[in-house]
């Protein structure tokens, strides 16, 4: 610390290293100054971890090693490279690498000025993460894999030594933290109710639902209550045939119910949003990319985040689809589906809400 300012220097040959908070904090307004030598990369670690034993991260259809002693977690970019202007931009470190560059807004990406002192404001609150440079917004990242961490400071490591980056005027407002909550009791269909044909159970937790091709009407498991915005996120494995989560929706048209699906099946399109009885596809992942999240014959966790207009789904940490100013309803009631005309297994557990 010299004069009030938060001094990080490099160390030739040596990795990142990071000024960590010892409390962890979930929800939180966080402001300083941050001013770096050219050519030095660093940034701001929020909600982030770093443990004394060797821990994986399953992502997509593949499998991050995290070593021991290994900090990762969200990290708010210092940039230090003047063609492509990221600072402010949330890349994770130490596990899946950028989650929201600033390619697609070079105003904000233009608000850092290298060399000099440069105000960061970060906002967390749930899935939510949103940064501005200078007064200008950045980054605004829709991601719920990690709620909950330590803030830290980085000094990159760099092959020159002695570059310096400084940190001052550090303020953190705590604003508590959201957490998981279930949405139904694991044993029984309360709080939703059948519509149309098809097979439910629930066993151990898990509600198993089939439906046989020879069958053409479709069959929903419904909840009672409506909502607006929200969170929610659930486990599936399809065994076979076409299912979805709906949300938003109304029960009317010819299926049953009419509204946003975010896509399950056994094969492909994980992840996608349907509008049934509406402008079908809004967004149709591309078949290499459903291959790299979507894991066959397996359990996948499904996140949907629908916040006013904008609605994003994430299948096993990959963002899948994502609407930022939709036309389409802004409230309804959830549904599971199973797919009329096809033989169909599906099992659904831990729904949850972010409450």
């Amino acid at each position: 610390v010299e004069d009030g300012v938060i001094v990080g220097t490099t160390v030739k040959v040596e990795p990142n290293s990071f000024l960590c908070t010892q409390k962890e904090y979930g929800d939180f307004l966080l402001e300083l100054e941050i001013k770096a030598d050219p050519g030095l990369n660093s940034g701001v670690q929020v909600r982030s971890h770093c443990f004394d034993h060797e821990t994986t991260y399953a992502w997509g259809n593949s499998q991050i090693n995290i070593p021991a002693g290994r900090v990762h977690g969200y990290q708010i970019e210092v940039d230090h490279r003047p063609e492509r202007l990221w600072s402010g931009g949330v890349y994770e470190e130490g596990r899946r690498g950028w989650l929201f560059d600033l390619s697609k807004n070079k105003t904000g990406g233009a608000a850092f000025k290298f060399g000099e002192w440069n105000h960061y404001r970060i906002v967390c609150q749930g899935g939510s993460i949103k940064t501005w440079i200078n007064g200008v917004p950045a980054a605004d990242l829709v991601d719920t894999e990690t709620l909950t961490g330590f803030i830290g400071l980085q000094v990159h490591g760099a092959k020159d030594e002695g570059l310096q980056v400084r940190f001052r005027n550090i303020r953190l407002q705590d604003l508590g933290r959201h957490e998981w909550k279930p949405m139904w009791d694991g044993r029984t269909f309360n709080g939703a109710h059948l519509i149309g044909k098809g097979d439910w159970k629930i066993t151990d937790g898990v509600i198993h639902a089939t439906h046989a091709k020879d069958e053409r009407e479709f069959g929903h498991l419904v909840t009672d209550q409506v909502f607006s915005d929200f969170t929610v996120r659930l486990k599936y494995k399809a065994v076979k045939g076409n299912s979805g989560l709906y949300f938003r929706i109304g029960e009317s048209g010819f299926s049953g119910v009419s509204g946003f699906q975010a896509e399950i099946d056994a094969e492909k399109d994980a992840g996608g949003l349907y509008e049934t009885n509406g402008r079908a596809w809004v967004s149709q992942p591309a078949a290499a990319d459903g291959k790299k999240w979507f894991r066959p014959q397996e359990w996948n966790t499904m996140t949907v985040a629908a916040h006013g207009k904008r609605i994003t789904v994430v299948v096993n940490g990959y963002q899948s689809a994502e609407l930022l100013n939709d036309p389409g309803r802004t409230e309804g009631r959830f549904a599971l589906q199973v797919h009329g005309g096809q033989d169909v297994e599906v099992y659904f557990k831990d729904l949850e809400i972010l409450e």
